[in-house]
Order: C-alpha cells, then structure tokens, then sequence
C-alpha cells in the first residue's frame, strides 16, 4: 500500500469501529478521511477488510445470544424463521453488491463529491423520520415477518452507495416498514454480520493478486481499532436510541456533509 502509515490507518480504524453501526456511514467518512490525509490502499481493500474488526466486535457483544440461537435452532420454530429472515435481508445486497463491486470500488468510491451529498441528502431524510410520528407495529426482531426482513435487505442495497450508510439505510428501512427505533437498530445488527462478512471475504477473494505482507500492518492496525472502537458504541448504541432517536446522527451527517463539501470546492 502506498501513501500511508500506522497513524492513518490507526485514526481510519477508528472512525470505523465508532461510525459502523451508526447511521452516518463508516465508509464515507473513512473515504473522505483517506482522501484529505492522502491515504491510498490497495484496491481500495483496506477500507472494506478493517469492517473485520467491526464483525468480530458484535460477534463479541453478541456471543451468547448467537450460541443460544445456534442451540436453539434445529428445535424452535421462531429461531429458524429469525435466521430465514436474516438471510432474506442478505441476498439483494448479496447479488447487487457481486455485480457492481468493480463500479463501486473504482467510480463510486473514488468520488468525494458524490459522498458529500450522498450524506447530506441522507441526514435529511434520517432527520424526517425521526420526527415522524410513526407507530411502530414490531417491537421484537425475533417477530419480524418475512416480507418486512426483505424489504429491509432491499434498503440496504442503497449502501451501495457510499455516504448512504448501511445500517442507516437498513433502519430507516424498518422504521418505515413498522419497526420501532431501538429493534430497528438491532435487526441492522444482526444483519451487518452476513453482509459485512460477505463483503469481506469477497474483497479479499478479488484483491487476493495485489495484496502482500507489506499490507498486512496496516491493516491489521486498523482492525484492532475498529474492534475496539465498535465493542463500545454497539454496548451503547439501543440504550441511546431508545431514549433519544436518531436526530444526532442526522445532525451530524450534514455537519461532515457540508465540511467536505466545502474542503472539496476549496482544496479539491
């Protein structure tokens, strides 16, 4: 990787873990963060595989829970529907995300400009749902049913383009199609970790070529970053939501929103 050090990878790894689950978008920010330190990797695939460390990091919080599902599963009924579901809400992203990788990483991420907007336009929209008085019909993710699982998955191919933000899309998803705010951004959870996974192990699959053990430093300091960074917000992230909603991070998308672009037009 050229153009680079542990300092950056240290503060990109950061701005992952903290950003991940949180509907602002982790990989617009670290796009845009790369883009002013000069930062350059291989492929792009640094920003893509330190989403490791954020995966382990709910496989972490979310240990027992997992375990219990995974015991639970060949005899209950509403555990396998839960999984069915999840992997319902994998498939679109899935499919759309093997068939436009190369335009993603070689257009869309290298566009700041559309990232900016791609923010901004999604805070406005996160701030319009969330004071909308929506009366959530699902309170538990255990009880989402089928069609709502998918229609979620297919607000979260909108990821795709980065700035949008997954686990934003995928909320306002729910949120919309009767979720309340804090299972809302539980089911984002549970489906980050086949999406994310998926993303990371195809990634690696296509810069298998290109990557070496120069990489490995690098990448490895941003992931143990992240991990940590992402075990503290997903410990505090449905307490806060519950309570307070998601105007902040509306707030706060078109804060970076608005900077960049205005770094942008003046630095380039």
């Amino acid at each position: 990787m050229a153009q680079q050090s542990i300092v950056d990878a240290v503060l990109l790894g950061l701005l992952e873990g903290l950003t991940e689950f949180i509907p602002v978008s982790s990989t617009g920010h670290i796009l845009l963060a790369g883009h002013f330190l000069g930062f350059k990797s291989t492929g792009k695939a640094f920003e893509v595989l330190i989403q490791l460390g954020a995966i382990m990091a709910i496989l972490t919080v979310y240990f027992a829970r997992l375990w219990k599902m995974l015991v639970d599963l060949p005899r209950d009924a509403r555990t396998r529907r839960f999984v069915l579901g999840i992997l319902i809400a994998f498939l679109p992203a899935a499919i759309i995300g093997a068939l436009a990788h190369d335009f993603i990483k070689n257009v869309l991420f290298e566009t700041p400009m559309l990232i900016c907007i791609t923010l901004i336009v999604g805070g406005v929209v996160l701030l319009w749902v969330d004071r909308w008085a929506l009366q959530p019909r699902y309170t538990d993710i255990m009880d989402y049913p089928l069609g709502v699982c998918f229609g979620i998955g297919l607000f979260q191919c909108l990821a795709m383009i980065p700035g949008t933000s997954r686990s934003g899309s995928t909320i306002v998803g729910a949120l919309l199609l009767g979720a309340d705010k804090r299972s809302a951004a539980e089911f984002s959870f549970f489906l980050a970790m086949p999406t994310m996974a998926g993303a990371f192990a195809y990634d690696l699959f296509k810069n298998r070529d290109v990557l070496s053990a120069a990489d490995l430093p690098i990448i490895g300091a941003g992931f143990v970053v992240a991990f940590i960074a992402a075990v503290l917000v997903v410990r505090v992230l449905l307490d806060y939501v519950s309570k307070y909603g998601y105007a902040l991070f509306g707030w706060w998308r078109l804060v970076v929103g608005a900077a960049g672009m205005a770094a942008l037009l003046v630095w380039g």
